[in-house]
């Protein structure tokens, strides 16, 4: 079955792998409601960029991901304005890189809420919908660091772990309502995020610009290339697809090889 017609919420999604995701299921037909921070005519030139590229509805709600009940009112709002929503990508990340002993107590109760309690607000309104329509996907942007760890990271790594986790037990409660729930666990994505890491992880490492790419961030990936965000947008697709409609728990890595070992 198309996806023509569907309607998405996509939290993070006003540059980097959000607005590639959104960009990817508008050309299959998809209505969007974008998400994010940035600068209010860059925003809406995307917004409507996407209405006249690729002839969908396309709203942006400016929900503020460290606050639980603007995150429930943009998916009431979503459900109102596009009629309902079937597909949900819970992408808003923010990182922040420091040893623990120095690390900032309100950075960690920021990457938490923004990078892990926001999926579980955005799930929790969005769910009993899909259960009625017995049809949804949710996807949420995990990364390698799901799986593996890396020094410097201890709340984004802690808050992917937790969203693994999350993924898993709700794809077993909506299992037999015709809901999917699963995880994308890029590696290193060329994003605005990973770009504005790069001082951090040279202070903390001591390291130059050139060295943390290549030694730091390639060095972990086999394939020595970044992942990019059509990379990652065209595996979202698919998952919302029929024929992915019995994977669901699953965490699909695309890490040009890093968790391999």
């Amino acid at each position: 079955m198309s996806l023509k017609s569907r309607n998405a919420v996509i939290t993070g999604s006003t540059s980097g792998i959000g607005l590639a995701y959104a960009r990817a299921l508008a050309a299959e037909g998809v209505n969007i409601c974008i998400n994010g921070f940035g600068d209010a005519g860059a925003i809406e030139a995307e917004r409507a960029g996407i209405e006249m590229e690729f002839g969908v509805t396309c709203i942006y709600n400016g929900a503020d991901m460290t606050k639980g009940d603007q995150i429930a009112a943009m998916v009431k709002d979503a459900e109102t304005r596009l009629g309902s929503v079937d597909i949900l990508i819970n992408n808003a990340g923010v990182q922040f890189v420091s040893p623990i002993e120095d690390f900032p107590v309100e950075k960690w109760d920021q990457i938490i809420a923004i990078n892990l309690t926001s999926a579980f607000h955005a799930m929790r309104a969005a769910v009993p919908g899909m259960k009625a329509r017995k049809w949804g996907r949710i996807i949420n942007t995990a990364s390698a660091h799901s799986l593996v760890a890396s020094p410097f990271k201890a709340a984004y790594v802690s808050a992917k772990h937790g969203v693994m986790g999350l993924t898993k037990t709700v794809a077993l409660e909506v299992a037999a309502f015709g809901v999917t729930v699963n995880s994308i666990s890029p590696g290193y994505v060329w994003t605005p995020l990973v770009a504005n890491q790069i001082p951090d992880t040279m202070k903390a490492r001591n390291l130059t610009r050139e060295q943390v790419i290549n030694d730091v961030l390639l060095a972990a990936q086999p394939t020595k290339q970044f992942v990019t965000v059509e990379q990652v947008a065209a595996c979202a697709v698919y998952l919302c697809s029929d024929g992915a409609a019995n994977i669901t728990g699953t965490n699909i890595s695309m890490d040009g090889g890093w968790t391999a070992a």
